[in-house]
C-alpha cells in the first residue's frame, strides 16, 4: 500500500499488508482458556490447533500513519520512516528560526555565513488546485496566495525570530514541462534500440526496456524496488520534477556562483506524502551529480517536503490566517531573488514576455500529461496519423492509440491506482516454469502482452497527483472553512464530487484568462513562449535550455537528468545483530546527508 492513499477516510484502493507487516489489522480477541482434555500420550494434534491452544494477548487496532507505513512491501525500514518524519510543517518553521535568510545576490557579493541559508521553494500545480478548490479561488490566485505565504510581508517571516522568509518560489510546471520534452527523447531512443539514453556508454543510465514506465511517482518505485524488482529494467530513469527543480537550482548556483548547496534549503509544495520519501534518496544529493570526488556526504536536492495540508498547518503554525492571505502577487522591491544567469532566469521566471500555454487538456490526466504528451510528440513526427483515446477496464486506465490509415503504430497508456498497477506488474512479471514432469517449457513472454506499448504513466493514487494522500480531503473542509459541524461523514459522491473540483482547478491553469504576467507573478502558466517573442520549435528551446545549464555547470547532462533504481531488501522480522533502531537511524541519515 501507498501513503498516498492511506488517509483513514479514503480508503478506496486498499491493498492487503505484506507478510512481514508487523502491525495487526484487525484486534485479536482474547482467548479463552479452553477445558483441559484428558491427557493422552498418542493425541494426533495439528500446528492450527496447537497454535489456538497458545495464550494471546488482545491487540488494539492498528493506527496506520506515515510513520508505521509508507509504499509497503513489508514495509519501510524503521530508519526510512524517522528520516521521513523529520519532514513536516515544524521542520520549516524550524529552519527559518535557526537561520537567517539571504538573497542569491547577496550570497555572491558577500558572501554567506553559517547562520545564513538561501530559501526557495517550488510548488507543484496539483497544490494550487486544492488550495484553489478549499478556498474557493482560481488556481492562479491561489497561487498568490501561497507566494504571499512564503515571500510576502504577511507569511511565514511575520513572527518569526529572524523574521526569515524564501526568496525564490518556483512553479514546478517548469521542469514538468522538461520532463515531458526529456521523456520523448528517452522513448525514442528506446524504440530505436540505442545503446545508452544518450549514445554514450554508461552502467548507470542504461537505458530502460520497453515499455517504458514513468518513473515520477515514488509510491511505485518504492513497490517496485521492494516488492517486484523485475519491472525495475523499465523504468524511466528521468528524475521527477521535484527533484529536477532541486538539482537545477543547487547545482548552478554551487557551481557557476559558490554557494554551496547546504546553505541552499530547498522546501518542494506536493500532492503527496510519498514525495518526502523520494527527497530521502541516496541517489538524489550533490554527491551524484558534482564532478569533484569529495568524500563529504552529500547535500540532499530537496531538503524538506510538505503537503497541501501541511500547507495550511504551516500558515497556522505561523498565526496566518490563509484565507486572508492577498490573491494578488508579492510586489515589495527585493523581496524576490533571480538567478544571475539571464537564460535560465527567463527560462524558470517567464515574466513580462508574451507567451501561450501548452494546454493541459483533460485528456492528458492530471498527473503530469507525460503519455499523451510523448504520443503528441509521436503524431507529430508521423505525418496524416491520428490519435485515438481508448478507456480501459475502469476510469483510472486510458490509452492512447497512433494510428494511421488502418494501421495502429504504437500505444502510450495511463494506469493509476495499486488495484491496475498489480494487473501491469502481472503481465510483465517472469514466466513461471511448468510443475508437471516432461512439460513443455514455456515461451518467453513479450513483456507480457505489452509490446505494442511504448510508455506507460504509472501513477500511486486512484484519480492521478490531484488525489495525492497530501491533498486537502472533503472531510478537512469543514474545519479549514469553519462551518461548524465536521462530524458528518461525506459519502463517495461527496468525495467524487470534490476531487472534481480540484481537477477543474487543475486544467482551468491552461485557460486563456492569464496569458500575461506582471511584478512577481507566480501562476500557473507553462514556459513556451507566443510567436511573437520565440521563433523556435518548444521542443528545440528547452533543449537549448538544457545545453545551456550543462555549459556553466561543467556536468553532463545524463548526471542532471537522470538517476537509477536498486532492488531493495526489507530488513522487517530479521535478526539486526544487535544493532538499535537509532543505530541504524544514524547511518542510514549520514549515507543520505541533507542535514538530518
Amino acid at each position: 500500500m501507498s501513503s498516498a492513499i492511506l488517509s483513514a477516510d479514503t480508503l478506496n484502493d486498499f491493498i492487503s499488508p505484506g507478510v512481514a507487516c508487523i502491525k495487526p489489522v484487525e484486534p485479536l480477541p482474547a482467548q479463552q482458556p479452553a477445558p483441559e482434555p484428558a491427557s493422552n500420550a498418542y493425541e494426533v494434534t495439528t500446528e492450527d490447533k496447537v497454535a489456538a491452544s497458545a495464550p494471546r494477548t488482545q491487540e488494539q487496532t492498528a493506527q496506520i500513519s506515515l510513520t508505521d507505513c509508507l509504499a509497503c512491501a513489508g514495509c519501510v525500514t524503521s530508519a526510512e520512516a524517522v528520516l521521513v518524519g523529520l519532514q513536516s510543517h515544524e521542520e520549516v518553521v524550524n529552519t527559518l528560526d535557526a537561520f537567517e535568510s539571504i538573497s542569491i545576490q547577496e550570497a555572491i557579493d558577500c558572501g554567506i555565513r553559517d547562520d545564513q541559508k538561501v530559501f526557495v521553494v517550488s510548488v507543484s500545480p496539483q497544490t494550487r488546485a486544492s488550495i484553489a478548490a478549499t478556498y474557493r479561488v482560481s488556481e492562479k490566485e491561489a497561487g498568490h496566495m501561497i507566494e504571499q505565504l512564503f515571500a510576502g510581508d504577511q507569511g511565514v517571516s511575520n513572527g518569526g525570530q529572524k523574521r526569515s522568509g524564501f526568496s525564490m518560489i518556483i512553479d514546478t510546471n517548469i521542469m514538468r514541462e522538461v520532463c515531458n520534452e526529456a521523456s520523448v527523447r528517452e522513448v525514442l531512443q528506446v524504440l530505436e534500440e540505442d545503446r545508452t539514453v544518450d549514445g554514450q556508454a554508461h552502467d548507470r543510465f542504461e537505458k530502460p526496456k520497453r515499455p517504458v514506465l514513468a518513473s515520477a511517482c515514488p509510491g511505485w518505485v518504492c513497490y517496485a524496488e521492494k516488492k517486484h524488482p523485475h519491472v525495475l529494467p523499465h523504468l524511466s530513469r528521468l528524475k521527477s520534477p521535484q527533484a529536477l527543480t532541486g538539482t537545477l537550482v543547487k547545482s548552478v548556483l554551487s557551481k557557476a556562483y559558490g554557494i554551496p548547496p547546504d546553505r541552499v534549503w530547498h522546501l518542494a509544495v506536493m500532492p503527496c506524502f510519498d514525495k518526502k520519501l523520494e527527497a530521502s534518496r541516496e541517489e538524489l544529493t550533490d554527491a551524484f551529480w558534482r564532478s569533484d570526488k569529495q568524500e563529504s556526504r552529500g547535500a540532499r536536492d530537496v531538503d524538506c517536503v510538505i503537503t497541501a495540508r501541511e500547507l495550511v498547518m504551516l500558515a497556522d503554525s505561523r498565526g496566518v490566517s490563509f484565507p486572508q492571505l492577498p490573491t494578488a502577487p508579492v510586489r515589495v522591491q527585493g523581496s524576490m531573488s533571480q538567478l544571475p544567469d539571464p537564460t535560465l532566469n527567463d527560462f524558470l521566471f517567464p515574466r513580462g514576455i508574451k507567451r501561450k500555454r501548452q494546454l493541459q487538456e483533460q485528456a492528458s490526466g492530471p498527473s503530469g500529461g507525460y503519455a499523451y504528451h510523448i504520443i503528441r510528440a509521436m503524431q507529430k513526427r508521423t505525418p496524416e496519423s491520428e490519435i485515438g483515446v481508448e478507456r480501459g477496464r475502469n476510469a483510472d486506465v486510458v490509452e492512447y492509440v497512433l494510428t494511421k490509415g488502418n494501421r495502429r503504430l504504437t500505444k502510450t497508456a495511463r494506469h493509476y491506482g495499486f488495484k491496475n498497477i498489480s494487473n501491469l506488474v502481472r503481465k510483465l512479471g517472469p514466466q513461471k516454469a511448468p510443475r508437471l514432469p516432461g512439460s513443455r517449457a514455456p515461451r518467453a513472454r513479450d513483456a507480457g502482452g505489452l509490446s505494442d506499448y511504448s510508455y506507460i504513466e504509472v501513477m500511486a493514487c486512484p484519480g492521478g497527483c490531484t488525489n495525492g494522500g497530501g491533498q486537502i480531503k472533503i472531510n478537512d473542509i469543514a474545519d479549514i472553512r469553519n462551518l461548524g459541524d465536521s462530524s458528518v461523514r461525506p459519502g463517495p459522491a461527496e468525495q467524487k464530487e470534490w476531487l472534481a473540483q480540484i481537477d477543474e482547478a487543475y486544467y482551468s491553469a491552461s485557460s486563456s484568462e492569464a496569458d500575461e504576467t506582471d511584478g512577481m507573478d507566480v501562476d500557473g502558466d507553462c514556459l513556451i513562449r507566443s510567436d511573437d517573442d520565440i521563433d523556435e520549435d518548444p521542443s528545440d528551446y528547452i533543449n537549448r535550455i538544457l545545453q545551456h545549464w550543462s555549459s556553466i555547470t561543467g556536468i553532463a547532462l545524463n548526471q542532471l537528468l537522470l538517476t537509477s533504481f536498486r532492488k531493495v531488501e526489507s530488513d522487517v522480522g530479521m535478526d539486526k545483530k544487535g544493532s538499535s533502531d537509532m543505530d541504524r537511524v544514524a547511518g542510514l541519515a549520514s549515507s543520505l546527508g541533507g542535514g538530518w
